[in-house]
């Protein structure tokens, strides 16, 4: 079986490994996402990527009842939605997560999105600092957190998160916040890596796949690799999961990763997060 690179993630005290390439759910309804997941785990992806929000959770829980991978190799993680920011109610937004999943420990919990209307993702951070201390979680992390959200949490808190997993893709490469995830130790984790599949028919991305005999996608992943960052592609359709597992053994030219470069456009597919309150 192809074995996955991994990337440490920071866990306060020591560091976890987390897989650079991840299986995401998002959209792929409970009745589906069993199977979905079990294929993922067939073909060798060991990251699983859920969240409350996506009502899905239960599904996850029975394919990893299911498989006969050890629960050991398999990085589990979810996400509090922004109705449940707030310390208490976060403990409990998590208690009801572990639950549908059927796991007493989930590898790492996000905050979904910083919801700065609200005002509560600081108080949020420490309740998921607090189950990280009570080994509730192995590492704490967010979402879609810009420069300043970060700031404040190292401010108030004085600890960043392991992890803060964006929209990241060709068209949206977020060249300052990965910068100062960078300078402070923060995973890049890239959401939306194919763009929703806008990049697919890109002239660029098609002529360098060409080239290399490989599909855009698999060229679009490999990109996200090459710049060090965490990947999480989605798909049901199990030849399509298996090939965008099949990124291992090819690699871009200076030239295709200057390319891919000059695809940017600061373009989004989903929402901003200076105003994105949807749930609050």
């Amino acid at each position: 079986m192809t074995s996955v690179p991994n990337v440490s993630l920071s866990t306060g005290t020591t560091t976890i490994d987390i897989p650079q390439l991840g299986f995401g759910v998002w959209q792929v309804p409970d009745a589906e996402v069993t199977d979905a997941v079990s294929t993922a785990l067939e073909v060798g992806y060991r990251s699983i990527d859920t969240a409350a929000a996506y009502q899905n959770e239960e599904g996850v829980g029975r394919a990893l009842a299911r498989t006969d991978a050890p629960r050991e190799e398999i990085f589990l993680t979810t996400k509090v939605w922004n109705d449940e920011q707030g310390y208490e109610s976060t403990l409990r937004a998590f208690d009801a997560s572990a639950k549908r999943l059927g796991q007493e420990v989930v590898d790492l919990y996000l905050i979904h999105w910083p919801v700065p209307s609200k005002d509560a993702y600081v108080d949020t951070w420490r309740a998921l600092l607090e189950l990280r201390s009570q080994g509730r979680i192995r590492a704490a992390g967010v979402c879609n957190f810009q420069p300043a959200h970060l700031q404040r949490l190292l401010d108030e808190t004085g600890e960043l998160p392991a992890i803060n997993q964006i929209e990241l893709h060709p068209r949206l490469q977020q060249a300052e916040l990965r910068a100062f995830h960078a300078q402070h130790g923060i995973v890049t984790e890239d959401w939306s890596p194919l763009a929703s599949g806008g990049l697919l028919s890109d002239p660029v991305i098609a002529g360098i796949a060409q080239r290399l005999s490989r599909t855009p996608a698999q060229v679009i992943l490999r990109w996200h690799l090459e710049l060090g960052n965490v990947v999480i592609p989605k798909s049901v359709t199990p030849s399509r999961i298996a090939e965008n597992f099949a990124i291992f053994d090819f690699e871009l030219e200076p030239a295709d990763l200057a390319a891919i470069e000059g695809l940017n456009r600061d373009e989004r597919t989903g929402p901003d997060p200076d105003t994105f309150d949807v749930g609050a």
